[in-house]
């Protein structure tokens, strides 16, 4: 599983402080095609930006169900689903290996190479490792590289601290 272009992906919106790299289908267009998914320039309309926003939320949210929080699973399940038609993915065989790869071009094939990943990654296990951050103004996507796959936070020094800090408060308020 390529986890680097999933989690660039879900990441391509900072929560804290708040900065969308897919603010337009020009911007779409450039992420995409940094990552060698589509010609450079190649066009992307407004639709294609939203579909592309849905899918990376409803990644973050089955991020976020493996990271004990609450999320809704079923609609986030339902618009992968929805992305993998759009982009008519289907088994292809090459070099004497099968796998999973988007008939569609442009956008929607594009996006639908980053959910191939997903799909890759439930089927090898790597999927299992990945989280979102259990702060509820971060949710940044991360690898728990943990033994016993336990980690909660992006980071110990940002959201881990301010976690350990509240809940430090919270045990000694009178």
């Amino acid at each position: 599983m390529n986890s680097e272009l999933v989690i660039d992906f879900v990441n391509s919106v900072d929560l804290r402080p708040y900065k969308e790299e897919l603010d337009s289908p020009a911007a779409l267009s450039r992420w995409l095609a940094g990552r060698g998914l589509v010609a450079p320039g190649a066009r992307v309309s407004r639709e294609e930006l939203s579909e592309a926003i849905r899918v990376r939320e409803a990644i973050r949210d089955l991020l976020a169900a493996q990271s004990s929080l609450e999320a809704d699973v079923t609609a986030a399940t339902a618009e992968l689903d929805a992305a993998a038609r759009r982009a008519r993915i289907g088994v292809r065989f090459v070099d004497g290996e099968s796998r999973l790869e988007p008939a569609a071009g442009g956008a929607r094939g594009a996006v639908g190479r980053v959910v191939a990943e997903i799909s890759r990654g439930m089927a090898d296990g790597t999927w299992e490792r990945m989280k979102a951050c259990r702060a509820d103004d971060c949710r940044w996507a991360f690898i728990d590289t943990a033994k016993n796959r336990s980690r909660a936070w992006c980071s110990m020094k940002s959201c881990g601290n301010r976690e350990k800090v509240r809940a430090y408060r919270e045990r000694h308020q009178h």
